[in-house]
C-alpha cells in the first residue's frame, strides 16, 4: 500500500476541542447536538442542505460537538478561531438554556444511556466495540502539526510518545465515572484505549513498514478507513500533520492554548533535529506504556520514566526544570512564548482531576456541583 503524505508547511498547527453540552441546571448530558448544529448552520445561508460549518462538527455522541480550526500559523491563531466557534456555539445554545461542558468524562452520567448520532461509521463502532463501545462518553483536545517532509512522521511520533505522561498529567480531568471516584487522574486515557487500534502506537522505523501494518489492517477487516487508526499519537497522511489526541478535555481556551503552544514547539524541535542530521531518542514499549499508566494514575504527582536507562523524574519537575526552558527559544521563534508559559499557570493551580476533587469533597460528594464549576470555568467565570 503507498500512503501518500500531503504537502504541509512545517510546524503549522489545527486545534481540535470535544464540548459537552449538558443542562445548565442539573449539570445533566443534553442530546442537543443535530438541533446545535442546525440552528449553527442555518446562520450561515452559503452552507448547502448537509454542509457542516466549517468549525463546528458532529462527533460521536449527540451530547457532543466538537469545534475545529483550519489551518492556522500560530497558537493565537488557533485560539482565536476557537473563541469564534465557541461564540458562534453559545449563540444557539444559551436560548436553550444549554451550557457547555470540558472535561475529560461526565463524572456522574450513566454511559450506555447517551444516544449516538445517526451516522453508518458510529452505529458499526458500537455494534462492533459492544459494552466498551457504549462506554465512550469522554471528551479530549487534539492538536494537529504540520511537518513538511513524510520521513519525519513517525520519528516525530516516537520523540511525542515520549511526552505522553506530561501531556496526560497536564490535561487529565476524568477522575470520576458514573457517579464514583476512580482514582485515577484519568479514567479517560484507560478507557478510550479499549477500542480497536485505539491506545498507545507502535513504532515502526520506516514508513514503509508503516504502510505494511495499514495493508494488514485493510486485509483482516480491522479497519475499512485510515482514520480508524485511533492512536494516541498518530500521522495523518491526508493532512501532512502528526496529531497528538492524548490529551483530556481542558475547561478553558487558555489551557488548550497552553497544550498547542507544547505540542507545536516540542514537533518543531524534533524536526530541527532530523533537519541536522541526528536521530530523535526513544524508549522501549514497555517504558512508554508505564508512563501512561502512571499518567493516568497519579497524573501531576506521576513519577515518569525519561530514558532508555530508566531515570525517573517527577512530571511537574520535570516539565518546569528542562522542558519549559529547553523550549523557550522554539516558542520564541514560533511567537507561541505566552501560550507556553500558560504551561507553568497550569503546574501552579493544579490540573482538571484535582479541582474536580475539590469541589466534590467542599459540596459533600455532590457532583452536579463539580460540572457546574466546569462550566464556569468554561465561561471563565471561576
Amino acid at each position: 500500500m503507498n500512503i501518500e503524505f500531503a504537502p504541509s508547511a512545517q510546524s503549522t498547527l489545527g486545534v481540535e476541542w470535544e464540548l459537552a453540552l449538558v443542562d445548565g441546571q442539573s449539570g445533566e448530558l443534553v442530546s442537543a447536538a443535530s438541533e446545535v448544529l442546525r440552528n449553527v448552520a442555518a446562520g450561515h445561508p452559503e452552507l448547502k442542505d448537509d454542509d457542516e460549518h466549517p468549525h463546528i462538527k458532529q462527533e460521536l455522541l449527540l451530547n457532543t460537538v466538537e469545534l475545529v480550526t483550519g489551518i492556522c500559523t500560530s497558537v493565537e491563531q488557533a485560539k482565536g478561531e476557537l473563541s469564534d466557534a465557541l461564540t458562534a456555539v453559545r449563540d444557539v445554545t444559551d436560548p436553550m438554556g444549554v451550557e457547555l461542558f470540558c472535561a475529560g468524562s461526565h463524572p456522574f452520567a450513566a454511559p450506555r444511556s447517551q444516544p449516538v448520532t445517526d451516522k453508518e461509521r458510529y452505529a458499526k463502532l458500537i455494534d462492533r466495540t459492544q459494552w466498551w463501545g457504549q462506554q465512550m462518553v469522554i471528551y479530549g483536545v487534539h492538536v494537529h502539526v504540520g511537518l513538511d517532509h513524510r520521513d519525519k512522521a513517525l520519528p516525530v511520533l516516537d520523540g511525542l510518545v515520549n511526552y505522553f505522561p506530561h501531556f496526560q498529567a497536564l490535561s487529565a480531568s476524568s477522575p470520576f465515572w458514573g457517579g464514583e471516584d476512580t482514582g485515577y487522574a484519568s479514567q479517560r486515557a484507560l478507557m478510550f484505549q479499549q477500542l480497536p487500534t485505539a491506545g498507545l502506537p507502535f513504532q515502526f522505523p520506516a514508513w514503509a513498514n508503516y504502510e505494511d501494518y495499514v495493508q494488514d489492517m485493510f486485509n483482516t477487516g480491522v479497519i475499512d478507513t485510515l482514520s480508524e487508526i485511533r492512536w494516541d499519537v498518530r500521522p495523518v497522511a491526508a493532512l501532512g500533520t502528526i496529531e497528538m489526541r492524548i490529551c483530556d478535555g481542558m475547561s478553558s481556551l487558555q489551557d488548550v492554548g497552553a497544550i498547542a503552544a507544547l505540542t507545536q514547539c516540542l514537533v518543531d524541535e524534533f524536526s530541527t533535529v532530523l533537519d541536522d542530521g541526528w536521530a530523535i531518542p526513544t524508549m522501549p514499549p514497555w517504558h512508554v506504556q508505564e508512563n501512561k499508566w502512571r499518567a493516568a494514575r497519579y497524573g501531576m504527582e506521576a513519577i515518569v520514566i525519561l530514558d532508555g536507562a530508566g531515570k525517573e523524574k517527577l512530571v511537574t519537575e520535570h516539565l518546569r526544570e528542562d522542558v519549559l526552558n529547553r523550549l523557550e527559544p522554539v516558542a520564541k521563534k514560533l511567537g507561541c512564548s505566552n501560550e507556553l508559559a500558560d504551561v507553568e499557570k497550569i503546574i501552579e493551580r493544579g490540573a482538571g482531576y484535582q479541582r474536580q476533587r475539590r469541589i466534590a469533597a467542599e459540596n459533600d460528594g455532590d457532583l452536579r456541583a463539580v460540572v457546574l464549576d466546569v462550566v464556569r470555568q468554561m465561561r471563565g467565570e471561576a
